[in-house]
């Protein structure tokens, strides 16, 4: 597995060589010195609960998002491209509210022999309880402007596992495909690259 320092060095590359838009450096500037996105998880105890794992956890949606847009028949039957900035906007930060809201802590669970242990984990503390997708959109808007349909992919990147209702999910999907391409990749991202 990478070092948190190497999945750091990925993304910054991968950020530096695909995002440029105004106040792009500012919020990488937020990202490695006033927030814990590289040393943070991307979830309690589920996928890639772990110091590092929202920063891994954004390559491998990158990856993923990429993967999916490369294929033919989303090019050529569904007509759906974006820049590569769009690309590395929508899928490397689309999970920024995952920031400053891991606090470390303790539970206890039963060991192989039955007996009660303490082991480590995190428990979520969200002092700015905006939202998921959408507290996403509101932390980037206050660097850079977002195109709508940056802003619709990271805003819907949960897609139809969210708590929303079903309807204006789809009819969001209808309006801006990308959103089903983030959400598609994200879920491959959770599911089959970092279960357990």
């Amino acid at each position: 597995m990478k070092t948190t320092e190497e999945i750091k060095a990925e993304f910054i590359k991968i950020y530096s060589e695909n995002i440029h838009r105004e106040g792009s450096d500012k919020l990488l500037d937020y990202l490695l010195s006033k927030s814990d996105f590289f040393t943070a998880p991307a979830s309690t105890r589920f996928h890639n609960s772990f110091e590092g794992g929202l920063a891994l956890h954004s390559l491998n949606v990158y990856y993923c998002l990429k993967d999916y847009l490369a294929r033919e028949r989303v090019q050529n039957e569904y007509g759906l491209k974006c820049s590569e900035e769009t690309a590395a906007i929508a899928a490397l930060l689309h999970d920024i509210c995952k920031t400053n809201v891991y606090v470390r802590d303790f539970r206890n669970v039963k060991n192989e022999q039955g007996q009660w242990e303490r082991v480590p984990t995190y428990r979520y503390e969200d002092k700015l309880p905006y939202g998921h997708g959408e507290k996403s959109v509101y932390m980037i808007s206050g660097f850079m402007r977002l195109t709508r349909e940056e802003a619709m992919a990271i805003r819907w990147h949960m897609g139809f596992s969210g708590t929303e209702e079903k309807s204006t999910v789809s009819s969001a999907i209808e309006k801006y495909p990308l959103i089903l391409a983030v959400s598609a990749a994200d879920m491959e991202a959770t599911v089959f690259m970092e279960k357990g």
